[in-house]
C-alpha cells in the first residue's frame, strides 16, 4: 500500500467551484456520491468545512498523491480552485514537540 498523505483542497463560489445554491440535504446525497468516487481512487475523505452561506469549502483528504484525489473529483464532475499536498500543526503534532513549553510569566 502506498504512503497516505495529507492533501486540502477548496472550493469557491466566487470562483465557479461551489454551487449557487446548496442545501445540506442536496449536499448529503452528492457527498455520498463523492467518497464512492473517493474509494474507486484510493483517496480518504477526512473531513469538509463548508460555508453554504459564503459558498466555501475546504475538505482534508488522505491520498497517494494530488492525482489520485484530482481524480475522484473529475468522477463526480467537482470542479476545485486547488488541491495542496499539507502537513499538520496541532499542539500533539511533531512540530510542537520541538518547541519549548511556554512559561507562566512571573506576574501571573
Amino acid at each position: 500500500m502506498p504512503t497516505l498523505r495529507y492533501f486540502l483542497d477548496t472550493h469557491d463560489r466566487a470562483r465557479g467551484s461551489f454551487p449557487e445554491k446548496l442545501s445540506p440535504e442536496e449536499f448529503a446525497v452528492f457527498f455520498a456520491q463523492y467518497e464512492e468516487a473517493c474509494r474507486a481512487e484510493g483517496v480518504i475523505p477526512l473531513k469538509t468545512h463548508l460555508s453554504y452561506t459564503d459558498g466555501r469549502a475546504f475538505c482534508l483528504t488522505l491520498a497517494a498523491d494530488a492525482e489520485a484525489v484530482r481524480r475522484a473529483h473529475a468522477r463526480v464532475g467537482l470542479p476545485f480552485d486547488s488541491i495542496s499536498e499539507i502537513t499538520t500543526a496541532a499542539p500533539d503534532d511533531t512540530f510542537f514537540r520541538h518547541r519549548p513549553p511556554l512559561r507562566a510569566s512571573a506576574s501571573a
